[in-house]
């Protein structure tokens, strides 16, 4: 991250030792390695949280999502079955038959004939 090297390291350390000294130098490595510890640990929280975050985001998306698909396919089906209804309400081959009216005899078709003639006639 840094690229720091050990020479740069061994460095750091000959200058806090000149600095602090001996007798203060091993507190302030330890106190130094607490900060940098805690820091770490809120790093790693705060990157977790915003993992979570981002995780729950995406499954509400995805629920939403799913949720907006189903109603398109409710919308297509209700769409379907508003153009083909003839489909569903076609007639049973038993409700297509239908009575014939009775064969007409020659004499009822004379007596309308007849009945027709006489209503004609002024």
């Amino acid at each position: 991250m840094f690229d720091i090297g050990f020479t740069e390291l061994l460095l750091v350390a000959l200058v806090a030792l000149v600095v602090l000294g001996p007798e203060r130098l091993p507190g302030a490595v330890r106190t130094a390695g607490l900060w940098i510890g805690r820091i770490k640990r809120s790093f790693n929280s705060i990157k977790a949280e915003v993992e979570r975050e981002i995780g729950a985001d995406e499954i509400r998306r995805q629920l939403h999502n799913e949720h907006i698909l189903e109603l398109e396919r409710e919308m297509k089906a209700m769409k379907q079955d508003i153009l083909t209804p003839s489909a569903k309400s076609e007639p049973t081959p038993e409700s297509t038959q239908t009575t014939a009216p009775p064969p007409a005899t020659a004499e009822a078709t004379t007596a309308t004939a007849a009945s027709q003639d006489k209503t004609a006639q002024p």
